[in-house]
């Protein structure tokens, strides 16, 4: 007899059957997590390294038009986000209070916008981990029923031939097979993905930690004039430009 997949899985049992169909959920919805990981996280890492490199080398102002369009990264939307609350501080004429107040209120800014940041790049993760560790024992429980259907079988025809046990026991075995292959994927992507992620919000935890720094130096030095055309203020590292 030919080793025939559709026909074992359509000749399985009830249960079985329910199982490799969540294993099946499982897989799909891990691959598409995947997929779109694997796409978030390259963005994040090409739009960092061009934030970063305008972020060292240029004004806020010209910083600030190139993060809209490098948004994809962390670090950033972490600069959009407090530069704005910087501006609405200037038109609110907020400076006008504690220096120290307004940079508190700066770094709580940055300190929540990581925050958010750090929550979008590790959505999905627990999903990944999830199907990593559980998929194997799901198609376990699979193959556990399959083994018993199969010794009911065993019993019913009074002998324990090959040709009575082996079809149960091929069903049975498909189960754990389908699991291993929802969980190897997932378990592969988890740590991959993890290791790229960490490496992204170390980047972001120095630049949080640079960015707090240079912008102590602009509220000292009151440098809040915006820019002729721009949303932003125009400093160079600390000084009004």
């Amino acid at each position: 007899m030919s080793f025939d997949l559709i026909s074992l899985i359509l000749q399985a049992g009830l249960i079985v059957k329910l199982v490799l169909l969540v294993l099946v959920v499982f897989s799909v919805i891990s691959l598409g997590i995947i997929a779109a990981k694997w796409r978030e996280l390259r963005a994040a890492d090409q739009d960092s390294e061009a934030f970063l490199e305008v972020y060292q080398r240029a004004g806020f102002s010209e910083t600030y038009d190139a993060a809209r369009h490098l948004d994809r990264s962390p670090l950033a939307v972490v600069f959009l986000v407090t530069s704005r609350a910087l501006q609405t501080a200037r038109e609110r004429n907020a400076t006008d209070r504690s220096r120290e107040a307004l940079l508190k209120q700066l770094e709580r800014t940055i300190a929540w916008t990581a925050t958010a940041e750090a929550r979008r790049l590790e959505r999905g993760m627990p999903f990944l981990a999830t199907t990593g560790s559980t998929a194997p024992f799901i198609g376990l429980f699979g193959t556990v029923v399959g083994i018993i259907q199969a010794f009911e079988s065993i019993g019913r025809a009074g002998q324990a031939s090959l040709a009575v046990v082996g079809p149960g026991i091929a069903e049975a075995l498909v189960a754990t097979a389908v699991g291993l292959l929802a969980a190897v994927p997932a378990t592969i992507a988890y740590n991959a993905f993890g290791s790229r992620i960490d490496a992204i919000l170390n980047h972001l935890e120095r630049f949080s930690s640079q960015f707090q720094e240079d912008l102590a130096d602009l509220v000292q030095s009151h440098a809040l004039q915006a820019a002729p055309g721009s949303d932003a203020p125009q400093v160079v590292r600390g000084e009004a430009r």
